[in-house]
């Protein structure tokens, strides 16, 4: 290894080319969670969703995008991570295209249950490609946060961006927009990624290891995302949760007798790894789980239309693309730790703030503040608690880690979700009209108020780790 010179660091340009995909990747995958909640009302209309079902055209998404990460993640180590991405890019234009044009509520549940699979292919290859791309330290953490940018703000944007489409061109338009995007970033990732290498028999893939693995998470998701709904002793969901169980404890026991595991069992003794599920569990559970208010709570409480409630979105929008360039910065003066512990003191504010402006006549500026603090809070954590993830992982298992810790940010995402939604409407029985209305207004506040102190847990979390790993510098 001595005798041979290091290669030359590439170019900004060459590697800001990369990036500007890697980063439009994950506005897709980030649009797409948000961009059909402001369609919901025109689609169930046009499609003859009962309200029951109408949930599906979001959950169907989470369920398959939660259920198959580990799996993307592994597959992009094993087969390459150009190729997966590519191949996922065109996954999601091909089904968004077939949703776009569809005429039933059948069709439109399953395509957005394959849009799914190619987030849950298309995330773990886009984190990969970064963190193999550029070198661990301040170029990575710098590629992160413009990253993190694009995805955090996607998830804002997409709220907007879903009120001007179905406003100018109905809820078909929030499908067809991803077509040419997903192709766009499919050909550009091919033409300026590095190539892979070629396929090597030595590394076999873990077949049961995978079917256990994507059975046992999807139906967990399944049972967290349905049980409200169903109710939590419904035959269906107990069923379920024990299926999720044996399949999760097969998958266990197949791990620890192959020689080529979906999981190395190397990677639960990196503690950043391990950091980095805990924290984008709760991560997801809190900070994540705000939009979903914030969207009842504009629309619900105040009336606003799809496009006053995508414009509200702005802001956190901006704050939270600015937290993420913060976030980067602060990690190479301050160290990921305080960087962490930063931002999730910043959310916690932010998010009592936010709850004490939630109320009847409440005006928009009344609810900056909270929104500002929670946003910048949501950022920072964002680009650090990924650095954790990627650090002192080798460059074959980075699409595994990056796979473990995206599954545990939706599964904590549907776990906290969950939680919240309960609370939200543990007090909306027996009441209509303005009363429900009064009502629906209470619940909203009380969950903020909850996610404020699923926060502090967090806060509470990253204190206890004395040492989180990640490279610092600039």
């Amino acid at each position: 290894m001595s005798a041979i010179s290091p290669p030359m660091a590439p170019s900004r340009q060459r590697q800001m080319l990369p990036l500007l995909v890697l980063a439009t990747a994950q506005l897709v995958i980030s649009l797409d969670f948000n961009i059909v909640y402001v369609a919901l009302p025109s689609i169930g209309t046009e499609l003859g969703f009962s309200d029951q079902d109408l949930q599906w055209v979001v959950s169907a998404y989470v369920v398959a995008t939660g259920g198959f990460l580990l799996l993307g993640g592994r597959v992009t180590d094993l087969l390459g991570r150009r190729r997966m991405f590519v191949l996922a890019a065109l996954l999601y234009a091909t089904s968004s295209l077939v949703g776009g044009v569809s005429g039933s509520g059948g069709v439109l549940v399953a395509v957005r249950a394959i849009q799914g699979i190619g987030g849950a292919l298309l995330f773990p290859a886009t984190l990969s490609l970064i963190n193999t791309i550029y070198e661990e330290g301040p170029r990575r953490n710098r590629a992160l946060a413009i990253w993190g940018a694009a995805g955090a703000g996607g998830l804002c944007f997409g709220s907007l961006l879903g009120g001007v489409l179905v406003e100018a061109f109905g809820w078909p338009s929030v499908f067809i927009v991803n077509v040419p995007l997903g192709g766009a970033i499919a050909l550009a990732g091919w033409l300026l990624f590095p190539a892979d290498a070629p396929w090597s028999r030595e590394r076999r893939f873990d077949i049961a290891g995978a079917v256990t693995a994507t059975t046992g998470v999807t139906l967990l998701v399944f049972v967290l995302v349905h049980g409200p709904e169903a109710g939590w002793g419904s035959r269906e969901v107990v069923l379920c949760a024990v299926a999720s169980a044996v399949s999760l404890g097969l998958f266990a026991v197949v791990e620890r007798r192959s020689a080529d595991p979906l999981t190395p069992g190397r990677l639960f003794a990196n503690r950043g790894l391990l950091s980095a599920m805990a924290l984008t569990a709760v991560f997801s559970a809190t900070f994540s789980s705000l939009p979903y208010f914030l969207t009842l709570y504009f629309q619900t409480v105040h009336g606003y239309s799809a496009l006053q409630t995508g414009l509200a979105f702005l802001v956190p929008a901006v704050m939270v693309a600015a937290g993420t360039q913060l976030g980067e910065r602060a990690v190479a003066k301050l160290g990921v730790r305080t960087t962490l512990l930063s931002g999730m003191t910043l959310g916690l504010v932010g998010g009592v703030a936010l709850a004490i402006a939630l109320t009847d006549h409440g005006s928009y500026p009344r609810l900056l503040p909270g929104i500002v603090l929670l946003s910048l809070g949501q950022g920072a954590t964002w680009t650090g608690m990924w650095i954790v993830a990627a650090s002192g992982v080798a460059p074959g298992d980075q699409g595994v880690a990056s796979g473990l810790a995206s599954t545990t940010l939706q599964v904590g995402g549907a776990v906290g979700l969950a939680i919240l939604v309960a609370v939200a409407n543990s007090g909306l029985s027996g009441h209509a009209g303005e009363a429900l209305r009064h009502a629906q207004l209470d619940g909203i506040r009380t969950a903020v108020y909850v996610i404020a102190a699923g926060i502090c847990l967090g806060v509470l979390m990253v204190l206890a780790l004395r040492k989180i790993p990640g490279k610092q510098g600039d």
